[in-house]
């Protein structure tokens, strides 16, 4: 409610502490999450206001006698006034103002909130600053004034702030584990690291710091040093699973295999540790051991029936997940199902799911039902996007079309991926024109986003408008410089096209340092090498790429570089055994025949 304004002696007598309490500023700040973009603090600026109230008890017997003045008083309530008037911007420099002269700690920690509130980062770095001087015993003021530092580009200035942190046995082994956490804002990984070891060195025997190296040597891409903290945190904590599933990280970027041995290791000695036994089954689908991954799925289940039905639920739906990746689709659909029965938190996805393995299984009847079942609510536009897929692919793209058509109260963005959906649709009935016309309408009449003008440029291709696709990839780029998908696809059309060679290899070499591993990058790369004639380049790209996934189109590129090579038997294999698979891909087809003898 409002603070009223009684006669002038009534206010004079009024106590300091008590308008420091006064609720509705604080109402309005505890209201939403705190955003801070200028200082990034809002971790620490989002607690509910009102506890302030509990923080301030001792003081206010402290201060039963003071009188104040009535200057501080009019300013005081000026700013509240401000602030229930929603001018933060004012209420917020009263308060910091206030702070400085009175040297009031709580006045300095309200500023900083309210300049939070209010994105207001001019104001809130010194609040904090401020805030932190004067309640130097307040982890939050410290953790909100580090966090400022970091997003500010000031690493080194944290050193004091997260020593006195650190410095705390209560929290230290927590401050360890979330320091990567807060470290992440900064770019320069390197520094991070080094500030990590430094704030560790006085905790040799901490597991918790040996990890927060560990981790920051991972990030940093200093493997060995990663290696060398998380052996030490394993032997300070035994049976560590955090540790145990950071060290297979580590692993895995040396070596895929290397990460499944050690978590196969790990589990002889501690068989209990279901988060490990989760991550292996996921590495071995992964790299396609779907026979090992199977023989974990039993043991994963039975080992989460120790902790709560919930957890059984989603470890359940989670082995459902890696069934359907292993394209185990009867026993996917069984552990969905289970999941169900166990009243998983988020049916509708699961009935996602279900109509997913539905279609694997060509039972189209029950993949619509189950499409059909999810309500309005946050997975509907998902499944009747996935409905009228299966509309196009079972009856016609025009049936498809009116389903999306048909969708209301749809806001911009839903606007266009319905728009993208149903331009795919034509694309795949060989309808190119009116795919192009379609998104034409739409990056005339809606809101640009990167991915639609990428979806237009390559509609723009399919007709030969090639200038046109050209323009727009490079329109894509440009709004969105981590574009990888945009500058594969202006690559892939140049070696396509056999023009633009080298330049074609810089766009995709890019688009792979963005997208590293990407099979369709990694085809692309190679097929631009074949085009400039380095063909055992091309070869190392292209079966790098197929065997990431065998897909139709990289095993005819594969297969047609090989033939080139001389490899005839060996090319003839690869198109055989994709056409196997993919018995309908015209471009597999299309290249196995060329080179028929």
């Amino acid at each position: 409610m409002r603070p009223t304004i009684k006669s002038k002696p009534a206010i004079i007598n009024i106590n300091k502490n008590s308008l420091l309490l006064a609720p509705m500023l604080w109402m309005l700040l505890s209201a939403g999450i705190l955003a801070l973009s200028g200082c990034a603090a809002n971790k620490h600026l989002n607690n509910d206001p009102m506890t302030i109230a509990s923080d301030t008890n001792a003081l206010a017997e402290a201060d039963k006698e003071s009188v104040l003045k009535p200057e501080f008083i009019y300013r005081y309530l000026v700013g509240e006034i401000a602030g229930q008037r929603g001018d933060i911007g004012t209420s917020g420099a009263i308060f910091y103002d206030l702070a400085r002269t009175e040297r009031d700690a709580r006045l300095a920690e309200r500023a900083a909130k309210i300049a939070a509130y209010g994105n207001i980062s001019n104001l809130a770095v010194p609040a904090i600053q401020l805030w932190a001087e004067l309640d130097p015993d307040s982890t939050e003021a410290q953790q909100a004034m580090t966090e400022m530092l970091i997003a500010t580009g000031k690493l080194d200035e944290t050193r004091p702030y997260l020593s006195k942190l650190l410095s705390k046995e209560e929290t230290r082994a927590s401050g360890f584990l979330y320091l990567n956490t807060l470290l992440n804002r900064s770019p320069d990984k390197a520094a991070v690291l080094e500030l990590v070891q430094f704030l560790a060195q006085p905790y040799p025997e901490s597991a918790e710091a040996q990890f927060a190296i560990a981790q920051s040597a991972w990030i940093a891409n200093k493997d060995e040093i990663a290696l060398t903290a998380i052996n030490k945190a394993g032997k300070l904590r035994a049976g560590w699973d955090i540790a145990a599933l950071l060290k297979g990280q580590i692993l895995y970027r040396k070596s895929p295999q290397a990460a499944i041995d050690y978590y196969y290791e790990f589990l002889k000695s501690h068989p209990q540790s279901n988060e490990v036994r989760i991550n292996l089954a996921k590495l071995l689908v992964n790299q396609k051991q779907f026979e090992a991954a199977k023989k974990e799925y039993p043991l994963i289940i039975e080992q989460s029936k120790n902790s709560s039905p919930k957890n059984t639920a989603d470890v359940t739906a989670v082995v459902g997940l890696l069934s359907y990746q292993s394209a185990d689709y009867i026993s996917a659909q069984n552990y969905f199902q289970q999941a169900l029965a166990m009243d998983f938190k988020d049916a509708d996805q699961l009935y996602l799911y279900m109509g997913q393995t539905s279609e694997k299984l060509d039972q189209n009847e029950a993949a619509a039902d189950w499409y059909k079942k999810i309500a309005l609510g946050p997975r509907y536009l998902e499944a009747q996007l996935s409905l009228a897929n299966l509309v196009a692919r079972t009856q016609s793209a025009d049936k498809a079309i009116d389903i999306l058509d048909e969708l209301a109260d749809l806001n911009t963005e839903q606007q266009i991926i319905v728009i993208q959906a149903q331009a795919s649709i034509l694309v795949r009935a060989k309808r190119d024109q009116e795919a192009f016309d379609l998104l034409e309408k739409a990056v005339k009449n809606l809101p640009n986003t990167p991915e639609l003008v990428y979806d237009y440029a390559l509609a723009a291709e399919r007709i030969k408008k090639f200038d046109l696709m050209e323009s727009e990839l490079r329109r894509a780029i440009a709004e969105k410089p981590d574009f990888a998908a945009a500058y594969n696809a202006l690559g892939y059309s140049y070696a396509d096209r056999n023009i633009k060679l080298n330049e074609a290899i810089k766009l995709i070499e890019k688009a792979l340092e963005l997208s590293p591993n990407d099979h369709y990058m990694l085809d692309s790369l190679g097929w631009a090498h074949f085009r400039k004639g380095n063909l055992d380049k091309a070869i190392q790209y292209l079966q790098d790429a197929y065997n990431i996934n065998p897909d139709p189109e990289i095993a005819a590129h594969l297969g047609e570089v090989l033939w080139h090579k001389g490899q005839h038997e060996q090319a003839k294999k690869i198109w055989n055994d994709a056409i196997s698979v993919h018995p309908d891909n015209e471009v597999l087809i299309t290249t196995a025949n060329k080179f028929k003898s």
